[in-house]
């Protein structure tokens, strides 16, 4: 094989230079680099020869364009402020970068118009979606999964597999708390109206506390922010209940604040219980009882299950759903019933 001399010291060689050393058109380079089966054994070993030669290392855009992959993968969040993606979008990073995947990470603000947009300008430029707590409708979420290989959290359609967070279990492991400190009066606070979870804690919520024959009441939907939390927590106390069940821990914090700013003592005149169990929820003022759940967990099981779809020749998980065990961390937040 002939010597090629490089125009320029530092320039980087290029897939022409490899071509013209091994003596081959440049596509079949392409093939041996990137689909190493479709060209015979003594071509591609004298391609590799050359492009080990020349010290050439294939541009990922170029892999790309020749072999429909780009090695990224897209996770989008409805609200990246909010502590409880940030485990998520920690699991799913660690998961993909151990998988030679890089994660492409976009904020969703909540909206479904903005999710469904991210979906449709992104299916070139990356070879899968994370999709956690989707806003989209299930037609949409339909309608997307057939387009591009997707994983959705805490938002089970049926034709995607999912993660689901098993908080409805952990409502029933409140319910069953506040019972045993005497409260029959309790209200389930809301979150976003588009979400998922809230639908199917609201569920169990209900059944729950029918069974049970309690005094029950609803308020919101709220959005998931502290900043929320003033007008919750204002809502809660003219509904009478000794006791709330509330959509998320950063919804609850924002109630405890009010709550301090209004003479209500927590839990000696109101209980809260939280979900999620982020950071700062146990120093908080009081420390929150919340449903915790291995969140990070649930981000690389997401992403498990999505490369088992990419590339199923490398074997793994083919299920569709992982559910995701959930407990109650009882703290400060909750007491016995105001008598």
């Amino acid at each position: 094989m002939a010597e090629l001399q490089l125009q320029s010291p530092g320039r980087q060689p290029t897939i022409r230079d490899v071509a013209e050393l091994a003596g081959v058109a440049t596509s079949t380079v392409s093939r041996a680099l990137s689909n190493p089966g479709r060209v015979n054994r003594v071509t591609r070993e004298r391609i590799e020869e050359a492009a080990a030669q020349l010290n050439y290392i294939p541009s990922s855009q170029a892999r790309g364009l020749s072999s429909g992959r780009t090695q990224t993968v897209a996770v989008l969040v409805p609200d990246i402020t909010n502590p409880f993606y940030f485990d998520i979008i920690r699991g799913t990073q660690h998961q993909l970068k151990a998988a030679g995947y890089t994660q492409l990470l976009v904020d969703t603000e909540e909206s479904a118009e903005m999710e469904a947009d991210a979906l449709q300008k992104m299916r070139r430029s990356a070879d899968g979606f994370i999709l956690a707590a989707s806003r989209l409708t299930d037609a949409q979420l339909a309608e997307a999964a057939a387009q591009q290989p997707l994983v959705t959290i805490n938002r089970a359609p049926a034709i995607a597999p999912t993660v689901v967070i098993d908080t409805p279990s952990a409502i029933i492991q409140a319910l069953e708390h506040l019972v045993s400190l005497g409260h029959t009066r309790i209200c389930f606070v809301g979150g976003p109206a588009t979400s998922w979870s809230n639908a199917k804690r609201w569920q169990a919520f209900q059944d729950e506390t029918t069974e049970r024959k309690l005094t029950t009441f609803s308020v919101g939907p709220f959005a998931p922010k502290t900043t929320s939390g003033a007008a919750a927590a204002d809502a809660a106390v003219h509904t009478g209940a000794t006791a709330c069940i509330v959509f998320n821990d950063l919804l609850a914090i924002g109630m405890l604040q009010r709550l301090r700013e209004r003479g209500i003592r927590v839990p000696d005149d109101m209980s809260i219980v939280g979900c999620d169990d982020i950071f700062g929820a146990d120093f908080c003022n009081p420390p929150l009882t919340t449903m915790a759940s291995p969140i990070e967990q649930a981000g690389r099981v997401a992403v498990s299950m999505l490369l088992s779809r990419l590339n199923p020749q490398y074997g793994g998980t083919s299920r569709r759903l992982a559910v995701m065990p959930t407990h109650l961390t009882v703290r400060a937040s909750t007491g016995t019933a105001p008598s």
